[in-house]
C-alpha cells in the first residue's frame, strides 16, 4: 500500500462557475478556428452545458426562437448544434414536432452506466501500463484536489458540490489518460456526459465509500496493480448507479412529459 503525504496545499475554487463536461472536446492549443467556427462551437458547448447540468430540463421542448434569444445565435446554426446534439443523444428530434432535450429514464441510466464501466475499465488497464512519471504527477494531484473537497463535504459542507463534480471529473480523466486512444477518450467522454447529465439532475453525494474507493484507485494505479485497479473502479461505479438510482425514484422532477 503507498500512503501519500503532501507538503504543498492546492487550493479549492470558491467559485461555482466553470464548465463541468465537454472537457474531451475543447480544442488543442495549436488549432486555429475561423470566428464562425469559433461562434459556434462556443454556442454548442454551452447548449450542451445547459442539457447537462440541467438548466434545459429533460424532455423541454427547445423553440428555436426561444434559443435564438438566449444563445445570440441565428437559426441555422441553433439547427445544426441540435441536430449535432441530436447524433450523440442528448436531443431528441422529432419529425414535424421539432427538437426535445431527451428524456431521462432509470433504463437508460443503467445502460450508460454499464457502457461507461466497458470503456473506463478498459482504458484504465491500458492507462496503467502506459503511464509514466508525468501521469503519475498528474493522478497524485488530481486526486489531492478531489480529496480535499470529499473532506469539506464528510465535515458538512454541502455548498460546493458542482466543484466537487468536476474534481471528481478531472481524477477519473487522469486515471484513463494514458491509454493513448484518443477513440477510446472520446467515446469515453460521450458516455460520461451523460452519466454526468443524470447525477448533476440529482446531485447528491454518497459519502466515505466513495473516498475510500477513490485512495484504492489511486494507490492500485501507483503500485501498476491493474486488477485491483479496475475491479474498484467497477464496484465504484456501480454503487455510484444504486445511489443515483434510489435519488431518481425520490425526484419526480426528473421526469418531464413532452
Amino acid at each position: 500500500m503507498i500512503f501519500l503525504e503532501f507538503d504543498v496545499f492546492i487550493g479549492i475554487e470558491e467559485s461555482s462557475t466553470f464548465p463541468l463536461w465537454s472537457y474531451h472536446s475543447a480544442a488543442k492549443e495549436n488549432d486555429m478556428p475561423s470566428p464562425t467556427n469559433t461562434v459556434g462551437s462556443s454556442t454548442y458547448e454551452r447548449i450542451k452545458r445547459d442539457v447537462i447540468s440541467g438548466a434545459l430540463a429533460p424532455g423541454s421542448k427547445l423553440k428555436l426562437d426561444t434559443l435564438r434569444e438566449s444563445y445570440s445565435a441565428s437559426v441555422s446554426t441553433l439547427r445544426e448544434i441540435l441536430n449535432r446534439l441530436a447524433s450523440e443523444g442528448f436531443v431528441d428530434a422529432a419529425e414535424q414536432r421539432g427538437f426535445f432535450v431527451k428524456p431521462v429514464s432509470k433504463d437508460d441510466l443503467v445502460e450508460i452506466a454499464n457502457l461507461r464501466i466497458l470503456l473506463e475499465c478498459s482504458a484504465l488497464e491500458t492507462s496503467i501500463a502506459s503511464g509514466d512519471t508525468d501521469w503519475e504527477g498528474d493522478l497524485v494531484a488530481a486526486h489531492h484536489k478531489l480529496h480535499l473537497i470529499e473532506q469539506r463535504m464528510l465535515d458538512g459542507d454541502q455548498s460546493q458540490k458542482e466543484i466537487w463534480k468536476r474534481y471528481d471529473w478531472e481524477f477519473h480523466q487522469e486515471l484513463i489518460s494514458a491509454c493513448n486512444s484518443q477513440n477510446l477518450l472520446a467515446l469515453h467522454g460521450t458516455i460520461f456526459d451523460k452519466y454526468l447529465r443524470y447525477q448533476m439532475l440529482v446531485l447528491t453525494y454518497r459519502g466515505a465509500p466513495a473516498v475510500d474507493d477513490h485512495r484504492k484507485m489511486l494507490n492500485a494505479a501507483l503500485e501498476r496493480d491493474v486488477s485491483t485497479a479496475v475491479s474498484v473502479l467497477e464496484h465504484h461505479i456501480r454503487k455510484g448507479l444504486e445511489h443515483t438510482l434510489t435519488a431518481m425514484g425520490e425526484t419526480d422532477v426528473l421526469f418531464v412529459a413532452k
